[in-house]
């Protein structure tokens, strides 16, 4: 206890309260973690990959197939019937370069005009396809 000369019948109590300044700390440590947990893409595990002369880094052509709730389809943002979609997906294919076709189907879409598409795709040899989803 301290004693001020002018009161020396009352004590004055000084105390310190750390947990405020604890919430703080641990309020900024937390959105630090969650900003670098948004700011790294992890594709696989982490390795140590060896180095090599020749390596070159793969390209992919993708190509985006949008099938809208009404059933209209879209290719690369341009509205194209059913029956035109395998020649165009041909057309925008490179021989040197893998392509993808990413397939996104609103959740309204009939499951028949998804499973038409890819009967459509898949008449494409080297193809790989992906429906794109919500995490």
């Amino acid at each position: 206890m301290i004693r001020t000369p002018i009161e020396s019948d009352r004590p004055i109590e000084v105390s310190t309260t750390l947990v405020p300044l604890m919430d703080v700390v641990f309020a900024i440590l937390t959105f630090f973690i969650m900003s670098t947990l948004y700011l790294t893409k992890s594709e696989g595990l982490i390795v140590n990959l060896p180095k090599a002369s020749q390596s070159q880094q793969q390209q992919q052509t993708r190509v985006n197939i949008t099938v809208l709730p009404n059933g209209t389809l879209a290719l690369n943002k341009n509205i194209i019937p059913l029956d035109q979609l395998e020649t165009n997906v041909r057309s925008l294919m490179l021989a040197t370069q893998q392509t993808i076709v990413i397939i996104n189907a609103d959740k309204a879409v009939e499951h028949g005009n998804v499973v038409a598409v890819l009967d459509q795709i898949k008449k494409i040899d080297g193809v790989k396809i992906a429906i794109a989803t919500k995490k």
